[in-house]
């Protein structure tokens, strides 16, 4: 069977009318318009509005504080990132008798969006000459990171009170970057966030209050304070206050996916104070969850700030943070070292849940010679998430095996290509065997991999069947712990198998409904049984199936490809009128 598609069609029926001289010379549906050039990348720097330094001691030396520096790039499809060399330029003059700066070696210090712990890629080298600092680094990846990590001490001969500030500017060829400025102030407040007892062992529906807690370890007092909390897919906080600003960082399967939630807490904390939440905050483990995090941090408010574009606010009571009563009202250890880890905690939950993982195959058909695509994969059915939050390993691979009598003429990036036992193959170009496609370190609920293998058939071999399993990335322990129906992990890629109806799986979905097609559409049977365009073979020597499901441009094509052949015949008379016309006058 020979797969027509609505851009062959038209394009065929285009040539046919030409040639009769009935087609003006137009654009063709689905013709892509010109492309614009692509702009240079923008990349903001930020850190904190103000940083606290502990006062001088004569003879006791000084106490350093923590500055990190952040950049953040576009992410999603607003942008990839940049691979090139930047040089950040601290302007340090507006901080001279006040405080002394140095660098860590590290980019590190600041909690990411994304949980990393680096910039765009090695920390960048810094060199500190008089009041001028200058950091030159590689590479930033999309999101929020750290780019820079400032040790700042107060100044000998300092007074509490002194202030400065540090402007930040970047620069780079085929990037920009906004500036940043920040101030350091001499007994300023030091926030300290609390650790929570937190229950971790946990299953779906369970429920937990979290009095988030904090003191001002400071010599200053903080005017007003913002409260972070970020917790992944599993977990679920139900109240949305008021003063808080809410976003919802799910990129998908390639990402973790987090909930984010910046609350501004207006009032006067004072040094050596302790608070808590008027009303203690509520985690819910989650119908999806499995291991799942909870950072919940605290910094001094600063001057107000415009809401991103992907913070909404919410509309419930305002959140209250009060004086802890009693004796725990005095916060001890106020001449703790003053670093940004104080700020934040971080708990980890284990969940009792599972995730299938079902692995789906296809069946495709065509002569020798022709190229078809094959359509493979898996979904994660649920009920949970997979993520390797801390390890960052993928959660699972997809093995592929390719049917006898077929070469793979082009497969997905990820994929690469293994010898028939699985070993590393150092040819990367040449047809292979058998293809290993990773995920990455989260695979969401609803979501997998859909890994198209175009295949071009070497030989026609009727039934030749491939294997598509989706397992743990190690070979010598491929089960998957967290899924309870290893039954379904393994599926078939049958090639020239006819239209016997025993076919391989097609994408599993949570609910699918009794006439659901892979695609969502319902399936048409061609004449003679089976679904409508399951082979491949046309006039390209390219096809698809998905399971002897219809293929979502199916009946398009037969439709355009009638309307072709009745502009063919109505050419094709035209032209026969016009010969015997010119065979009368000759």
């Amino acid at each position: 069977m020979t797969r027509l598609s609505p851009r062959n069609a038209l394009r065929r029926a285009a040539g046919l009318l030409a040639a009769a001289g009935l087609l003006a010379v137009v654009p063709l549906a689905g013709a892509a318009a010109p492309a614009r050039a692509d702009e240079p990348p923008v990349f903001t720097l930020g850190g904190p509005a103000e940083t606290g330094l502990h006062p001088y001691r004569a003879g006791g030396g000084p106490k350093p504080s923590r500055l990190g520096i952040t950049v953040t790039a576009p992410s999603g499809e607003e942008g990839t990132g940049f691979a090139g060399r930047f040089t950040l330029t601290f302007d340090l003059s507006g901080v001279a008798g006040v405080a002394d700066v140095a660098f860590d070696g590290a980019a590190s210090g600041t909690e990411t969006s994304d949980g990393g712990a680096s910039g765009g890629g090695a920390a960048p080298d810094c060199e500190v000459t008089g009041a001028k600092a200058v950091c030159v680094g590689t590479g930033v990846r999309p999101g929020t990171h750290p780019v820079a990590a400032l040790v700042v001490t107060a100044a000998a001969g300092g007074e509490r009170g002194d202030s400065g500030t540090i402007t930040v500017t970047g620069e780079a060829e085929g990037a920009a970057f906004t500036p940043f400025t920040t101030r350091v102030t001499v007994g300023g407040p030091d926030l300290v966030m609390e650790e929570l007892p937190f229950r971790t062992e946990l299953v779906p529906g369970d429920r937990q209050q979290a009095p988030i807690t904090f003191a001002n370890r400071g010599a200053g007092d903080a005017e007003g304070v913002l409260l972070t909390l970020r917790y992944t897919r599993g977990l679920d906080i139900p109240q949305r206050y008021s003063n808080c600003r809410y976003s919802e960082d799910d990129p998908g399967p390639s990402g973790v996916g987090r909930t984010t939630a910046l609350c501004t807490v207006e009032g006067a904390f004072e040094a050596g104070e302790a608070y808590t939440l008027a009303t203690p905050l509520t985690i819910e483990a989650t119908e999806r969850a499995y291991r799942d995090t909870f950072l919940y941090r605290i910094e001094e408010a600063g001057p107000p700030r415009p809401a991103p574009a992907a913070f909404e606010r919410g509309d419930g009571a305002v959140l209250r943070a009060v004086p802890v009563t009693g004796p725990q009202n005095r916060a001890a250890g106020r001449t703790a070292d003053p670093t940004p880890h104080d700020n934040q905690r971080e708990a980890d939950f284990r969940t009792e849940n599972t995730a299938d993982f079902a692995a789906y195959g296809d069946r495709v058909s065509g002569v020798r010679g022709a190229t078809v695509t094959a359509d493979v994969g898996f979904r994660n059915v649920g009920p949970a998430w997979i993520g390797h939050l801390r390890s960052g390993e993928d959660v699972a691979v997809v093995d592929f095996t390719v049917p006898r009598g077929a070469s793979v003429v082009a497969k997905p990036d990820r994929c690469r290509a293994v010898t028939a036992a699985g070993e590393y193959r150092e040819d990367q170009r040449s047809p292979a065997p058998r293809y290993l496609c990773p995920t990455s370190p989260a695979v969401h609920d609803g979501e997998g991999l859909d890994l198209p293998f175009a295949l071009r058939i070497e030989e026609v071999l009727i039934g030749a069947e491939g294997e598509v399993t989706v397992r743990a990335p190690s070979a010598r322990n491929p089960e998957l712990p967290f899924d309870p129906a290893p039954a379904n992990n393994t599926a078939r890629l049958v090639l020239n198998g006819g239209d016997d109806g025993d076919g391989p799986s097609t994408p599993p979905t949570s609910d699918p409904g009794p006439d659901a097609s892979p695609s969502g559409a319902p399936t048409t049977s061609a004449p003679g049984g089976g679904a409508a365009g399951a082979s491949g073979g046309s006039d390209s020597g390219t096809g698809s199936g998905h399971g002897g499901g219809l293929a979502s441009t199916g009946s398009d094509a037969l439709t355009v490809a009638g309307a072709a052949a009745v502009a063919l015949t109505a050419g094709l008379a035209l032209v026969a009128a016009a010969r015997r016309r010119t065979g009368r006058h000759s």
